[in-house]
């Protein structure tokens, strides 16, 4: 599996997005050419590719899975790019990211792989795997012992949960009340523009 090696801080500067929607905290703030990717005009093509980086850089997915998913998007009925937001933020990593059990959605596909984490009882070790309305996430009975996640849950204390997923801090579980909406995102992407990409 190929593994992006360049450094966080480096990526979300080049694709103007805030570590903090990573789940990183920066340690300082530069002034040293914060314009310098304004200085050119980029291309109708460019702004899209540059929003399908974003959206793949965020999640956390490869190409061919990313295209796959533009796939099942444009075959549902509705918005395709709001389809697509959809099937990115019902990926089981990413909701153990959402419940605040996992710093970061990397540190989420890690732990998800390592199989701490259970839908509805059964232990699911598939990053990629999609959670439905109703679905229980939780966390392994042995793993709530483990000083790795009293550990994440210090780093996440505060975090916010989105309305879509119902957190029970004593049972370390979430429950999926409803499929996410477009306007609960916490960061700025133009969907539209990864469709239009596709769709040439």
């Amino acid at each position: 599996m190929a593994i992006d090696r360049t450094p966080i801080s480096k990526r979300c500067k080049a694709l103007g997005i805030s570590p903090a929607v990573l789940g990183y905290t920066s340690k300082k703030e530069t002034k040293r050419n914060r314009t310098q990717n304004n200085r050119k005009k980029i291309s109708e093509y460019g702004l899209q590719l540059k929003e399908k980086q974003k959206m793949k850089f965020i999640y956390g997915v490869l190409e061919k899975q990313f295209h796959h998913y533009y796939e099942i998007a444009t075959r549902e009925e509705g918005v395709s790019g709001e389809n697509l937001i959809r099937l990115l933020e019902t990926r089981l990593d990413n909701v153990v990211f959402r419940m605040g059990m996992a710093i970061t959605r990397r540190e989420a596909r890690q732990l998800v792989g390592h199989g701490h984490f259970t839908v509805n009882g059964k232990r699911v070790d598939i990053p990629s795997y999609r959670v439905k309305a109703g679905d229980v996430v939780g966390l392994k009975e042995k793993s709530r012992k483990s000083p790795k996640f009293e550990q994440i849950a210090d780093m996440v204390h505060g975090r916010i949960f989105p309305q879509w997923l119902d957190v029970n801090k004593e049972t370390v579980s979430a429950t999926i009340l409803r499929l996410p909406q477009r306007d609960e995102l916490d960061f700025e992407i133009q969907e539209h523009l990864v469709i239009e990409l596709y769709s040439k």
